[in-house]
This record gives structure tokens, C-alpha cells and sequence, in this order.
């Protein structure tokens, strides 16, 4: 009788371990399919800074040098202005 005991405490203790081991299946699937979606997300972050660093650098290759900009006075640095201020509504709108 002591044994069927035993093995009864056993048998429980197998299936306790069974359930936890699907639950933890459960859980690393879920896990991996956040990390997987996260990294998704990171890489279309990734690409779209890249892309505004490419616009940026865009921008600043139309700006004039700042020699330029002596030479020209007032009147540059008005449109210098001008081109900021149509550059930061579109930031806004994008």
C-alpha cells in the first residue's frame, strides 16, 4: 500500500510538471512572437530615420555657405528663413 501511495504522489507530480512545461510552451511562443513583432518595429523605425536623415542632409546641401552669406547679406538670410519655415510645416504635416 505504501507504494501505491508513492506512486500516486508521483504520477500527480508528473502531471503537474506536463501542465507547467505546455504553459511555459505557451508562454516562450508568445514571447517570441512579441520579439519578432518588436523587431519589425524596430527595423521600419530604423528606415524611416533614415530616410528623414536623407532629407535632412538634403536640406542642408541647398542651404548656401556661410561665405555666401556674407557676400549676400540680408536678403539670403531672409530666404534661408523662408525655406525653414516651408521645411518645418511640412515636418508637421508629415
Amino acid at each position: 500500500m505504501p507504494n501505491t501511495v508513492q506512486i500516486d504522489q508521483i504520477a500527480e507530480r508528473v502531471d503537474r510538471l506536463l501542465l507547467r512545461h505546455a504553459e511555459l510552451q505557451r508562454t516562450n511562443a508568445l514571447l517570441a512572437a512579441q520579439v519578432d513583432s518588436l523587431m519589425q518595429e524596430r527595423d521600419s523605425l530604423k528606415s524611416r530615420l533614415g530616410a528623414a536623415r536623407a532629407r535632412v542632409d538634403a536640406l542642408l546641401e541647398r542651404l548656401p555657405q556661410p561665405d555666401a552669406v556674407a557676400e549676400h547679406g540680408d536678403s539670403t538670410l531672409s530666404s534661408i528663413s523662408n525655406q525653414a519655415k516651408k521645411v518645418s510645416g511640412l515636418n508637421r504635416t508629415a
